[in-house]
């Protein structure tokens, strides 16, 4: 018998699919012989970050406003966004015809902030935070009687992200193990509902993990506590997924359907940005790639061939820049190295004698007698360096520590 999980049912999940179609495309699955290396079984990856819109939102968004009654679309529809929400809302009220209005925290990428517009929506910048944005939405739909149309924590949401999950099962009928981003829950709650529903009716089972930003991981709390808790989201690369609380209705399906939650930090998540750009050809974005990055720490443990759903691609280019470099930094491929050294003639040219005889790059270089700590005859170089890996950065230290030098790293 089918276990049906709180939420949609599977001939919900299935009626959304036929809907879903009309303005998402069905994503691309790409094997990642990188990914199997690590995991020791075969991986793919789901590439949502094609999807129209950059996103997956745009399934959950259209499927809601799918469901408008002709009254309510006259009315229009608001939500509040960081992004990538805000541009699945705009293109499906393109779609259907109906006026739509986003809140966005005037911070907004502007990729995001112009995609929006682009789309046809009425943007409004309000608030410096999102819960700002959201506040100011909700106020909106108060007064003006349009439909507010929420990011996660809704029915017809989470049945249109759902049709994912049925994706992917086409496209992978002998999966074991889906990974999954989680921000509020709408993405894994219809996907874990929907495949493990559809599995059970060939008696498969399937495990699903879900993988949350360690800076702003409400679940696990929540998942002990048997109810949604709000925590304090601290900074991080992932906005896509900086939730302070489960939806309600997600959190129910989670805590049946899902088999376990980890966490990433910001550097995980920017070694994955990069080896996705590096061996994939993928732009994904920091949330997109929170998946990826739980494969590369060892969180995910290999039990069969495995899909990480990456779940979006809309990163902005100043952001893709430091993320870049926090990548390499994080992945001991480029060393930020002070080092002090007396105030002498030659001093310089002998240290990037030394790097370059390690066959290491140095890229800058940063010379200054006003370090703290440093005696009255002494300077300190920073050096920025390209090397290999860890390895061969630890050969590039110990080589200039051999000739008497004492480089720190500069995280």
């Amino acid at each position: 018998m089918t276990h049906t999980f709180a939420g949609p049912t599977l001939a919900e999940f299935e009626a959304a699919r036929a809907v879903v179609a009309h303005v998402a495309q069905a994503t691309p699955l790409e094997e990642s012989r990188f990914l199997a290396e690590v995991l020791g079984h075969s991986v793919f990856l789901k590439c949502e970050n094609l999807q129209r819109t950059g996103a997956y939102k745009i399934r959950g968004a259209y499927h809601r406003m799918s469901k408008l009654t002709d009254a309510e679309k006259a009315r229009g529809v608001v939500a509040a966004s960081a992004g990538n929400h805000a541009q699945g809302v705009a293109l499906a009220a393109a779609e259907l015809g109906i006026k739509a209005t986003i809140f966005m925290p005037m911070g907004v990428a502007l990729p995001k902030l112009q995609a929006t517009r682009g789309y046809g929506a009425d943007v409004v910048l309000r608030g410096v935070v999102f819960q700002e944005s959201l506040a100011a939405a909700t106020e909106f739909a108060e007064k003006s009687g349009a439909v507010f149309i929420p990011p996660y924590a809704d029915h017809e949401v989470i049945a249109g992200q759902g049709t994912v999950g049925l994706e992917m099962l086409d496209e992978c009928p002998d999966v074991q193990t889906i990974v999954v981003p989680i921000g509020g829950g709408g993405l894994i709650a219809g996907v874990a509902s929907a495949m493990k529903q559809k599995a059970a009716e060939s008696g498969r089972t399937l495990r699903v993990i879900g993988v949350q930003s360690k800076n702003a991981a409400a679940y696990p709390p929540s998942i002990s506590a048997g109810e949604p808790v709000t925590i304090e989201v601290k900074p991080t690369i992932a906005d896509g997924i900086a939730v302070s609380r489960p939806g309600s209705i997600n959190f129910d399906i989670i805590k049946d359907a899902v088999d376990e939650i980890v966490t990433v930090s910001d550097d995980d998540m920017a070694r994955a940005i990069l080896m996705l750009l590096e061996r994939a050809k993928l732009v994904v974005e920091p949330a997109g790639a929170a998946g990826v990055a739980a494969v590369l720490t060892g969180k995910v443990e290999a039990t069969g061939t495995t899909i990480v759903l990456l779940s979006g691609g809309n990163i902005d280019p100043l952001i893709m820049e430091r993320v870049i470099s926090r990548g390499l930094v994080a992945s001991g491929r480029y060393l930020r190295v002070r080092i002090p050294l007396p105030d002498r003639p030659g001093q310089l040219a002998r240290t990037s004698e030394i790097v370059a005889g390690q066959n290491a790059n140095v890229v800058e270089v940063l010379h200054t007698r006003h370090g703290a700590g440093l005696g009255i005859a002494e300077v300190e170089l920073e050096v920025h360096i390209e090397t290999r890996g860890p390895e061969h950065a630890e050969q590039v230290l110990d080589a200039l520590r051999a000739e008497g030098y004492h480089p720190r790293i500069d995280y």
